[in-house]
Parts: C-alpha cells; structure tokens; sequence
C-alpha cells in the first residue's frame, strides 16, 4: 500500500452508527411490501386447502422442513457473522469481502442437500406418488436460493431491506400461484400429483429470487466499482484466507455452527417430534395450525427481528464506540438499551391482545377460510390454543435478536450449551403432553411454550448482564404495561362466558370484535404515551420512551 494509501486509511472515519428508528424503519418497510403480497396469496391458500388433505399436508411440511434445514445449515451461521463484521476494508475491499463471504454458503448448501436428501428418503413413506422427485425439485430449489447468497449478503450489510421485500414478495406470489395451478388442474383432470405441485412451486420462488438478487446486486457492485464474482482482495496483514475469505468472520462463524445446529433443532423440533409421535393426520392438523398461527410471526415479527439483528450488530460495534471508559455507558449502549425497551414493550402489548381475542375468534376463522372439514379434524382448537404460544415466539425472536448481535464466542458456546439443555426440556415435555396425555397437537404446541419461556429466561438474563456491564439498566418492569395486561387479563377471563361459539361463525365473530374494540381503545389510551414515542421511533425523530 503506497504512503498515500495508508493516511487515507487512517483518516477515514469508522463507520457511522445507524440513526435511531433505524430497525423499526428497515423493518417497517418489509412488513408494508410484504403484507401486500401475502394478501394476494392468501386467498390462493384457502382455495387450495380445499383440494389437500390432512396427510398431504404433513408430508409437504415435512419436505419443506427439509428445504429450510439445507437453507440453515448452509448460511445462518456465516449470515450472522458477516452482519457482525466490523467495516475495517472500506470502500470496495469492503463490499468485494462481503461478496466473497456469500459463496461459502452456495457450496456447503450441495453438500447439506444431499446429505439431508439421503436420511430424509431412508426412513420417507416412498410408496407416497411423487414423493422421491418431489425430494429432488426441493433440493435443487435450496440450491438456487442459495445461488443468490453473496448479492444477499451484500445488500443487507448496507441495510437496504427494500430488495428483499421485493424480491420475496414477488417469489412468494408466484411460488403460491404455481402450486394453486397444478394443485387444481390435476385434481379436475382426476390426477394424484401428490406432493410435487408444492415441489414445483418451490422451484419457481427460487428462481425468481435468485433473478431480483442478481439484478440489484449487479447494479450495487457497479456503483461500488468491484466483481459479483470471488475476487482475491490484497491484503498484508494476513487477515483473508487464499485472499479471499477474511478470516475473522469465518472464525465467529465456525464458532456459532454449533449453536445454529442446536437453534435450528429446536425451532423445527416440533415437525420432527410430531413426525415421530403422531400420524400425518395429525401432523397435517398441526401444520395447519402452525401456518396460520406463524402468519402473524412472518408477517411482523420476523421483518423486526432481522433488521433489529442488523441494527443493533452495527450500532454495537466496537468500531461505533464513542468511548471507552470502563463501566461508563457509550452514547451506542445507551440507545441500544432503549430500542430493545421500545421493542420488547411494542411486543408485550402486541401479545396481550392476540393472548386475549385469538382463542375464541381463531376457530370460528379457520371454519370460514378453510373449511368446514378442517374444523371438524380439530385443527380449530389447536390454532385457538397456537394464539398463547405465539406471544412467547415473539419476544424470544426478538431477545435471542439481540443476543445473537453482540454474544462473544464464550457467551455463543454458553448459550449452546442451554439450548442443548432446553431442547431436553422441550422432549420431555412433548412426550408427556402428547403421549402420557394425549393432547396431540395442542400437547405439542404446550411443549413449545416451554420451550419458548426457557429461551426467553435466559435471553432476558443475558440481556440484562450485558447493559449491566456497560454502565447502564435493563429492567423488566419496563417493558411490562402492567394495567393493560390486568385489564386484558380480566376481560380474558370472562370472554368464555360471552363467546360459546355456539352460535353463527359471524355472530361470534362479531361479539369478539365487539368486546376487543373498547379494550384496545382503552389500551390505547393507557399507553398513549409510549405509543407516539414508537411513532416517533419510526419517523426517526428521537423521542425518549416514557
């Protein structure tokens, strides 16, 4: 590097901390693009419903557990890291790094295909029609997403969420029209396609997401002046492997592959308990649920969750610091500490609400979106009792968030080592609930929320050591409203009284909106303040949460 080179180099600032609102403004954009695609495609899923059976739905959820277990084990790991990285290259080493980085994942995902490929058809039901090609359509699908890896990489590290909402928006859409097409013209042509429509679908989101990653990546790179492709990077301080890879980064993500191991176990455990535990029967009954009770979550929570992860990764980073006084809290920790309060309270809220009206109205819906038939097999009660669990979803998203945004890799292998322990918890419980009890479904989804208040426990202990350290306090009674959940917990405990359900599904319908109306207003009133503290948040304007 000549003399001129390195003082530019020392003279460049570090990079500038993201603005305040930064997470729920990212995030915000992605819930807006893809509320509109999933409106469309909503409708295309019920009609849908009506052409699939229980059984047909297990196994095209156990197919697709398989598609997003390749897609996890390939990238989490390195996804996290890289967002960690520090921005110490500058300039185009800086993206052409990055870029570098996102390849890893496009080669580990061949081998992780076929080798998940090879245990899933072992013990399969292969007698299902289209089953084994099935397999094959979904293994090539997990490849082509990951094809569009290092262009993802790249633009989420500059925070720029629009191109992900659009791209998945777009895939999803057509991902849903495809399999809705097949589905319907074998069924009236007398076919048994089985599970291939949803392979073929699959497919297509690939492919179109791979082609709005490459579209916008290739404008990036040419803004930024460097190669889509793997470029060796010159360096001489020994920190990229073959000039390519830098090696700090592949080191945090080696180090977390063992907690994204036991991460995702646990999150896709329960398809692989109840595969275990039950018929496709029920497993179609409990995917039903899960798909619509986990709408809410991929809907708002996860856009959340993701960009609050992004954000709190560069606002911590010890590149941003201001200061470095031990025991004295950065102008950085500060505001982390109240984002995460902002966030934490915004989903406390969220989930007394669908706590309280989702166990009486989620029966009645699923009748009316899904059928009748879907009703009857029971799905109804466990989606009412899915709307408890998705409160505890939410806040663990959001803390393991945080954590995963500043954890060193002491603390990463300490957390491996409770998950180990919490997965123990959690198939226990399953087997207890489902087998000894014989709740099905609903024991599985009780599991769960042991599970989930385990996690969240240790989340929030860590949360709280973590500010502690730096100078600053995380306390929990912040984020409680403590008389908004008193007063959705009395009307909660009356609501059986008023709602039977035995009358009409509308008139039912309408008694919950008629009780949750006045409760949210109250609420609303309750926490008027904090609320247009959030709105300001989004706006950017820095308001301080009361």
């Amino acid at each position: 590097m000549a003399a001129s080179e390195k003082t530019a180099a020392k003279q460049t600032p570090p990079a500038a901390p993201p603005a305040r609102g930064s997470a729920l403004k990212g995030a915000s954009l992605l819930i807006i693009l893809q509320i509109g695609s999933r409106l469309l495609t909503f409708v295309a899923n019920q009609l849908l419903l009506r052409y699939l059976t229980a059984p047909l739905l297990g196994l095209s959820t156990q197919l697709e557990v398989y598609y997003l277990s390749v897609l996890f084990f390939a990238r989490e790991s390195l996804r996290v890291a890289i967002q960690r990285r520090p921005s110490a290259e500058g300039g185009r080493n800086e993206g052409q790094s990055v870029i570098n980085l996102g390849y890893i994942p496009v080669l580990i995902g061949w081998l992780v295909a076929a080798g998940l490929g090879w245990a899933y058809l072992a013990y399969a039901p292969t007698e299902t029609v289209y089953l084994t090609e099935s397999l094959y359509l979904y293994a090539l699908a997990s490849v082509v997403e990951l094809a569009s890896e290092p262009c993802f990489v790249l633009l989420q590290s500059r925070l720029q969420f629009g191109t992900r909402a659009t791209a998945e928006s777009l895939a999803t859409f057509a991902r849903c029209f495809v399999v809705f097409a097949l589905a319907v013209g074998a069924d009236r042509k007398g076919l048994d396609a089985g599970v291939l429509p949803f392979a073929v679908g699959q497919i297509t989101y690939g492919v179109i997401l791979l082609f709005v990653y490459l579209v916008s990546g290739y404008r990036a790179a040419a803004e930024g002046g460097f190669s889509l492709f793997p470029k060796p990077i010159a360096s001489k301080d020994g920190q990229f492997l073959y000039s390519l890879f830098y090696k700090p980064t592949l080191t945090l993500a080696a180090s977390m592959t063992a907690q994204s191991v036991v991460k995702h176990i646990l999150t896709q455990g329960d398809t692989f308990l109840i595969s275990m535990l039950s018929t496709t029967q029920v497993q179609g009954v409990y995917a039903l649920a899960n798909n619509y009770g986990g709408l809410l979550a991929r809907l708002l929570f996860q856009p959340v969750e993701e960009s609050s992860r992004s954000y709190f990764a560069r606002l911590l980073s010890p590149s941003n610091a201001t200061g470095d006084e031990k025991g004295k809290a950065t102008a950085q920790v500060a505001e982390a500490q109240k984002s995460v309060t902002i966030l934490l309270k915004l989903y406390t809220l969220l989930s007394v609400l669908i706590a309280t009206f989702g166990p009486p109205a989620a029966p009645v819906l699923l009748s009316l979106v899904a059928g009748k038939q879907w009703a009857t097999a029971g799905a109804g009660q466990v989606l009412g009792f899915y709307c408890l669990y998705i409160p505890f979803l939410a806040l663990n998203g959001l803390t393991e968030a945080f954590v995963a945004s500043v954890a060193t890799e002491t603390q990463v292998h300490i957390q491996s080592l409770w998950m180990t322990a919490f997965s123990g918890a959690f198939v226990a419980s399953a087997y207890v609930f489902m087998k000894v009890l014989e709740l099905g479904a609903i024991g599985l989804v009780a599991a769960n929320i042991v599970n989930m208040a385990c996690r969240i426990v240790w989340s929030a202990i860590f949360i709280k050591s973590y500010f502690k350290a730096r100078g600053t306090q995380f306390n929990v009674s912040d984020i409680l409203p403590v008389s908004s959940i008193a007063l959705a917990g009395g009307v909660a405990a009356t609501m059986g009284q008023v709602v039977t359900g035995a009358e009409a599904p509308f008139m039912t319908l309408a008694k919950v909106a008629g009780i949750a109306a006045p409760v949210v207003l109250v609420i609303g009133i309750l926490e008027r303040r904090f609320l247009l503290d959030c709105f300001s948040a989004v706006r950017g304007r820095g308001s301080k949460a009361k």
